[in-house]
């Protein structure tokens, strides 16, 4: 057996590969599933948004990492205007405001994971 690191879009996987010998059976029927190494938790989805933070929450529509962050605590934004923009599957998705309003507060920093439905930003 060998050890192998794997790093894969940022993400390190530990995996073992078992060696096939003449006459044995497939590799395939012997491996086991790669065990991932831990790596930087996702920031989940946040039921209320903290303390001090606007009433509107600008969440995220898909799970990925935060590519870029658009706009700026006390910045005003109109409906449709773009707040953060995620990186997902290669893609930039913008994340945008879901109404009118200020930005109160960034949840979220550039590299971070974050899952589906989580709170980026909140508005005023």
């Amino acid at each position: 057996m060998k050890n192998y690191t794997i790093t894969v879009n940022g993400n390190v996987y530990d995996v073992t590969v078992e060696e096939a010998l003449a006459g044995s059976a497939p590799a395939a029927a012997r491996a086991a599933a790669p065990k991932a190494a831990p790596v930087k938790p996702a920031v989940p989805a946040k039921p209320a948004a903290p303390a001090g933070a606007g009433s509107i929450p600008v969440k995220a529509g898909a799970a990925g990492k935060v590519f870029k962050i658009e706009a700026s605590v006390g910045q005003s934004v109109k409906k449709g205007d773009t707040v953060v923009i995620i990186e997902a599957m290669k893609m930039e998705i913008p994340v945008v405001a879901p109404e009118d309003g200020t930005v109160a507060s960034i949840d979220a920093a550039v590299g971070d994971a974050i899952e589906s439905g989580a709170v980026l930003a909140t508005l005023n």
